[in-house]
């Protein structure tokens, strides 16, 4: 194992030492599939605090009001955002899980199709948000909570993740607004082919 000096974190060595810290799991969900887990990052402090002022650090003074969380893990990550950019924070849940009207949208995933809601009065109109979850893969998840916060007049100013995938190309379905703009993507871990 690669011993890790803490005077030399953040930067390039920081990006290591979360790597290290993801589990592969084969076979889950399902047959086939490589599952990232990050429950291994979760439990190391270290880990989970470099993690949480990355993704903050990518965002300070760009004026993001609020933090969209995709349920589950996407709320440990964008709610501590959230607190760390002084913004509010939205939880996009699953089906049947909000209390409140709710807004519903049915979109497909690497290994088969779900839907998200999220609260109806959640993003005043012209809001910039920014979209947190902890892995994108294809990109469902994270477009279907984008086009959540637009119906309501949100701009998504970017989408933040601690995994991304790149041999899945999720990148590619995170459209941008209205106006032709595109939003940031940020990733601080990339997983090749």
């Amino acid at each position: 194992m690669t011993s890790f000096d803490p005077d030399k974190l953040p930067g390039a060595h920081a990006l290591v030492y979360l790597e290290s810290r993801l589990r592969d799991v084969p076979d889950f969900p399902k047959p086939g599939i490589l599952f990232k887990d990050i429950t291994p990052l979760l439990a190391d402090p270290r880990a989970l605090h470099i993690t949480i002022d990355l993704l903050a650090e990518r965002f300070v003074g760009e004026r993001i009001d609020l933090v969209v969380g995709i349920e589950s893990r996407g709320f440990i990550f964008g709610g501590a955002v959230a607190t760390r950019l002084n913004a509010g924070f939205v939880p996009v849940r699953k089906l049947g899980k909000l209390p409140w009207k709710t807004d519903r949208l049915t979109y497909a995933l690497e290994y088969g199709e779900a839907e998200l809601e999220m609260h109806v009065d959640s993003i005043p109109r012209g809001a910039r948000v920014l979209i947190v979850d902890d892995v994108l893969a294809t990109g469902g998840t994270a477009s279907a909570a984008a086009e959540l916060a637009r119906r309501q007049g949100g701009v998504v100013a970017a989408f933040a993740f601690v995994v991304e995938l790149d041999f899945l190309a999720g990148r590619s379905r995170l459209d941008g607004d209205d106006d032709g703009t595109r939003p940031a993507v940020y990733s601080l871990v990339h997983v090749g082919g």
